[in-house]
């Protein structure tokens, strides 16, 4: 099994900045793609970006595309989120999520940390 767990949200207004980190414990021997999603409060969980494990290949989703970057510290079991230039329509709940496949759904996910973009 894989444990993930999220931390860095909180409250930032427009323009500024966050940083979440997601830390993997357990089998992360086993994995292949980390991914980030995010969930407005009454909407679906939508798709952020992704990465390797190895830290290659990051890849994003139109709406965040400039603005985030994904990176990863294998040393530290850690996947990282920047978030620059934020907008109020960023605000969700965001999880990290891991998957030993190259393709398809993700196994593990984290519990997901708060990101409030004030206007």
């Amino acid at each position: 099994q894989v444990q993930l767990v999220e931390s860095g949200g909180g409250l930032v207004q427009a323009g500024g900045s966050l940083r979440l980190s997601c830390e993997a414990s357990g089998r992360t021997y086993i994995l292949y793609r980390m991914g980030w999603f995010r969930q407005a409060p009454g909407k679906e969980r939508l798709f952020v970006g992704g990465i390797r494990w190895s830290g290659a290949g990051a890849y994003y989703d139109e709406s965040v595309k400039g603005r985030f970057t994904i990176s990863n510290d294998n040393a530290k079991n850690t996947v990282y989120l920047q978030m620059n230039s934020l907008k109020p329509e960023d605000t969700a709940v965001y999880y990290c999520a891991a998957t030993p496949s190259a393709g398809g759904e993700y196994d593990y996910w984290g519990q997901g940390t708060q990101v409030t973009v004030s206007s």
